[in-house]
């Protein structure tokens, strides 16, 4: 698949959310890339590249306080090549990039891993 196609499928994604996720969205940026860095790697505590669909990297919206300003938007990252690996239709693709889209996005709402696991994200 094309970076174009990949990212079509995440903006798709992005533009399913309910209104009222998105307007509670704060300074964050969704951003494709193709692999992971090794340093997003570390960051996520993961050693391999593959197992990586996608990263926030941030201030979560719960952590922020009244001197949070004047800084960088967070990033949602989302990996096409492992989310590509993981699945074999283009269908399991588009369903699994909502799914990161969606983790990703909890985590930028400040929803933790083990929470975002038990709501099937």
């Amino acid at each position: 698949m094309t970076r174009e196609e990949f990212e079509a499928l995440v903006a798709e994604a992005l533009a399913d959310l309910p209104s009222e996720i998105l307007e509670r969205m704060d300074n964050v940026a969704v951003t494709v890339a193709y692999w992971p860095s090794r340093a997003q790697l570390a960051r996520a505590g993961v050693k391999s590249p593959d197992a990586l669909l996608g990263l926030y990297e941030g201030v979560p919206l719960t952590k922020r306080g009244a001197g949070y300003g004047m800084v960088p938007p967070d990033r949602i990252t989302l990996f096409q090549g492992p989310l590509e690996a993981t699945c074999r239709t283009l269908t399991a693709i588009r369903e699994q990039v909502r799914r990161t889209v969606i983790h990703e996005i909890g985590h930028h709402f400040g929803i933790d891993e083990d929470r975002i696991r038990e709501l099937g994200y």
